[in-house]
């Protein structure tokens, strides 16, 4: 996460008297509006429980009314150093640094009265309110934020902050179900996806699910839901494919360990198909700067931001092929995916989805060093035979993407090499069974 203070403001405290409020950015996004005081709580509490060996030089307190030029000096001073409390492993990792990150979100499972042992079931998401009533999910909000600042510094009454449940496996739904808030919380976030048409729903289980609704059978109408096709999956606005063929229009949902495709071809037939995440060896998000295709005369050489999201897809034995979908959601589709790839993972190893989330809150979940790959074809084939399907790649280049892949992630080359002559033995194995195995480190 990258850390700034890019502005300062004046603002008017409770007795009517002024102050300077330092706004801290995480990732370019607003966090929070903080007073000069504030952090140096901050900085005491590292103080206790690091100690001040550790610490980064914080700007002195002043006995006399800061100038402009002073209070400018401060912010870059201050900046400075909750950058260098960032960087540093032990500062940056804990707990009086991330609960001071993480106390926005909180709040509001508290004003739920959501049980802590339930906080990580939940997420909250910035989504954007159609007035045809439709839903289009913007992205999912990180610890850091604070939901007020994020939603109202967009400045359009259309968006909203909703809170829905951040795991996939609906098997987790059990452990939801024996709260009476998230009982209430999964219920209420079936019925509006059942509205909404993200599940689909024939006359006999519609007349069911009334049924049980008018009854106030909350339990038996989410155990009736989760049996009914794409229960759990997230739908994302209509975009567009190059798979099967260039051009597809394409609606595409997340749920149950995969991408769920329903493609318009250009002959106007519909097709239905998946991709499973167990067998994409890695994806990627990439953005670009095009031309605004409604500019005008007093606009010239304006630009956009273009986001898509490729996966590289096990389409057969020792066949991949790249599959990019062209989305501003492109972000939203990859966080999805490693979620889900984060819950197989620890499921896999024994784990259940609090220790995952324990695990995630102190920054040291790490992807295993390969996941096995499903044998079941796609259901969608490409009938386009100009696609050149990427072949099954050799050790030495495997080697390079490899290490390039976690050095982008900021792990050093040396560690990415170690880490790579540890995946060795399970690269044999599938080498001689013949299967891919996924390599694709986590952040």
């Amino acid at each position: 996460m990258h850390f700034s203070i890019p502005e300062t403001e004046v603002l008017s405290g409770d007795n009517g008297s002024t102050y300077v409020a330092y706004n801290i950015h995480v990732n370019g996004v607003l966090h929070c509006r903080v007073r000069y005081s504030q952090l140096y709580g901050l900085h005491e509490q590292l103080r206790k429980e690091c100690g001040t060996h550790v610490l980064p030089h914080f700007p002195p307190k002043k006995i006399f009314t800061l100038t402009a030029t002073e209070v400018e000096q401060r912010r870059e001073q201050l900046e400075k150093y909750i950058q260098s409390v960032r960087q540093d492993s032990l500062l940056g990792g804990s707990e009086a640094f991330n609960s001071f990150l993480r106390k926005a979100q909180q709040a509001v499972a508290v004003k739920l009265d959501l049980p802590d042992e339930l906080v990580g079931y939940f997420s909250l998401f910035l989504i954007r309110e159609g007035s045809d009533g439709s839903c289009s999910f913007v992205r999912k909000l990180q610890e850091f934020e604070l939901p007020y600042i994020s939603v109202t510094s967009l400045k359009d009454t259309e968006y909203r902050i909703v809170l829905r449940k951040s795991y996939w496996d609906s098997a987790y739904d059990n452990d939801v179900m024996e709260n009476r808030v998230g009982l209430n919380l999964l219920y209420v976030q079936t019925v509006a996806d059942i509205e909404r048409g993200w599940i689909l729903v024939n006359k006999e289980q519609h007349r069911q699910l009334k049924s049980l609704q008018e009854k106030g059978s909350k339990k038996e109408f989410i155990s009736l839901a989760q049996t009914l096709k794409y229960y759990g999956y997230i739908k994302f606005d209509p975009c567009i494919t190059d798979f099967p063929e260039k051009g597809c229009h394409v609606i595409v949902s997340a749920g149950n360990n995969e991408l769920n495709f329903h493609v318009k071809l250009p002959n106007d037939q519909i097709k239905e198909g998946s991709f499973k995440v167990t067998r994409m060896r890695c994806w990627r998000v990439t953005s670009s700067q095009v031309p605004l295709a409604n500019g005008t005369a007093n606009s010239p050489g304006k630009t956009e931001t273009k986001l898509e999201l490729a996966f590289e897809y096990l389409m057969s034995k020792d066949r991949l092929q790249w599959v990019t979908i062209f989305s501003p959601q492109a972000i939203m589709m990859s966080i999805s995916l490693q979620a889900m790839v984060d819950e197989l993972m620890v499921k896999k190893s024994g784990g259940n989805i609090k220790k995952m989330l324990k695990k995630r809150m102190n920054g040291a979940l790490r992807r295993s060093d390969s996941q096995q790959a499903v044998k079941s074809p796609p259901l969608l084939d490409s009938p386009d035979s100009s696609r050149e399907p990427v072949v099954k790649l050799s050790r030495p280049l495997l080697r390079t993407q490899f290490i390039l892949t976690w050095r982008r992630q900021g792990i050093s080359e040396l560690k990415a090499s170690t880490l790579f002559e540890s995946c060795k033995p399970a690269l044999q194995a599938a080498d001689a069974r013949g299967r891919t195995k996924n390599l694709r480190p986590k952040e």
